[in-house]
């Protein structure tokens, strides 16, 4: 019976896909546990979540399921400010401010463990990432006859540069729409006593679409694979690795590395990414330390490195459009621009009392969009991944039969970026500040 609710669970994670973005385009953490402690989670062994964390975790878990889900509130705004429109002709006065009117989403995930011995785990986790999820209303700009928009890329004033425009000059809503299902089985093997390795292959799947793009069409190698071209797919493989020592009674350390998860384009948008429409998911790697400092209290740290700049799609300059050879979806082609980043993770556990455990965290990272580059801020108003700073909440709750209720809350502080429109002119600004309550139980068997 728990089987088969793994194997529906698996089903509506691959239905529901993700909109998950806390760190860029990942988690602040995976497992309920994880989040409750801001993904201070390296070198723990709470859950089956270690194909997402650290797969040699998996050797100390224990026979164990993991079901949960997270409502996930991420509040997405863009604004433009003195600009001058097309050519310099355009009006002023018309500064737009709107919200990204898709606000909430469920995020399932979940964790099997099974110990075939003492040493050796086999198991399963099955999560999602997202990062580039937005829907702005297609009535930001009224150019009235002064041409506020270049919308056919011209550069000249037309008569298709006069109508209603979204807030890039395009028709109709605006917004892309990125999903990642990862499925990671995992194989851990205690190597001495108290040491673990562990690897989990990653098998992804991606969904993808972009409206109201429609203005891209003239920096682009190739204008009709650019936007509304409906939804999209693409399947990947990676592999994660990772370690976990328990090298005195009270301190564990844990280290892992994620290989890029290398995707098939999307042909349907191989005019909008760089190199043909190609979206692999980074390289990442992490390292943590947790150590008991009584019975009762437990404090974990982690650092992460997401490396960004090797997926060119993501990591390639905004403004590259302005090179020969710069041109959206070209090897070189204008991506989004963003910075590798560092995160920073703090947690703490409190035992109250046998049924329950307490926990919280926090984290910071530097956004990977600082708008320094040309177009940048531009660019990333449909992939407003500037959340820094977060903290979070949790609780688990250990029932008479032995199994665990476990609730997480996480706030991510707003944060907002700013640069300068090289079309339009003016200053363009991107914000966001999110929410996420999530909620696990868990089978021990």
């Amino acid at each position: 019976m728990k089987l088969t609710r793994v194997f529906a669970f698996m089903a509506l994670a691959g239905l529901a896909g993700s909109a998950f973005a806390t760190n860029g385009m990942f988690s602040h953490g995976y497992g309920m546990k994880s989040k409750g402690m801001a993904g201070a989670s390296t070198a723990s062994s709470d859950d089956a979540f270690g194909g997402a964390n650290n797969p040699a975790s998996m050797a100390f878990v224990g026979n164990r399921i993991d079901l949960g889900a997270d409502l996930f509130s991420p509040i997405r705004s863009s604004k433009r400010e003195g600009s001058a429109g097309f050519a310099g002709v355009g009006d002023p006065g018309r500064d737009y401010s709107e919200d990204s009117e898709s606000d909430y989403f469920i995020v399932p995930e979940f964790g099997y463990n099974h110990m075939v011995n003492n040493n050796l785990a086999l198991g399963v986790t099955v999560y999602g990432n997202g990062g580039m999820n937005t829907n702005y209303p297609g009535n930001a700009i009224n150019s009235g006859v002064t041409g506020f928009c270049d919308a056919d890329r011209s550069n000249t004033f037309t008569p298709a540069d006069v109508g209603v425009f979204n807030g890039l000059c395009g028709q109709g809503k605006l917004g892309v729409d990125l999903m990642q299902l990862i499925i990671a089985p995992t194989v851990a093997y205690q190597v001495a006593p108290n040491h673990s390795i562990g690897v989990s292959p990653l098998l992804g799947y991606q969904r993808f679409k972009a409206e109201g793009l429609q203005a891209f069409g003239g920096i682009s190698s190739d204008a009709a694979n650019v936007t509304n071209r409906g939804y999209d797919d693409a399947w990947g493989f990676g592999v994660r690795i990772g370690y976990l020592g328990k090298i005195t009674p009270t301190v564990t350390i844990g280290a892992a590395y994620s290989t890029k998860v290398n995707f098939q384009e999307f042909d349907k948008y191989k005019g909008l990414f760089a190199e043909q429409g190609n979206m692999d998911l980074p390289e990442n790697y992490n390292l943590g330390v947790a150590w008991q400092l009584t019975p009762v209290i437990k404090l974990a740290a982690d650092y992460q490195r997401i490396n960004y700049s090797g997926v060119a799609a993501i990591g390639n300059p905004s403004a590259n459009y302005l090179i020969v050879g710069g041109a959206m979806g070209l090897d070189n082609g204008a991506g989004f621009g963003w910075d590798d980043i560092n995160v920073w993770k703090l947690g703490a556990e409190y035992k109250l009392s046998q049924q329950m455990v307490l926990r919280a965290g926090y984290s910071h990272t530097d956004s990977p969009i600082d708008g320094d580059d040309v177009g940048e801020a531009t660019f990333n108003i449909i992939a407003p991944g500037v959340i820094e700073d977060h903290i979070t909440l949790g609780f688990t709750y250990t029932t008479a039969s032995g199994d665990e209720m476990t609730m997480a809350y996480m706030h991510g502080f707003e944060n907002d970026v700013s640069g300068p429109n090289p079309l339009m002119g003016g200053t363009d600004t991107t914000k966001m500040y999110q929410n996420s309550l999530g909620f696990q139980y868990s089978w021990k068997m």
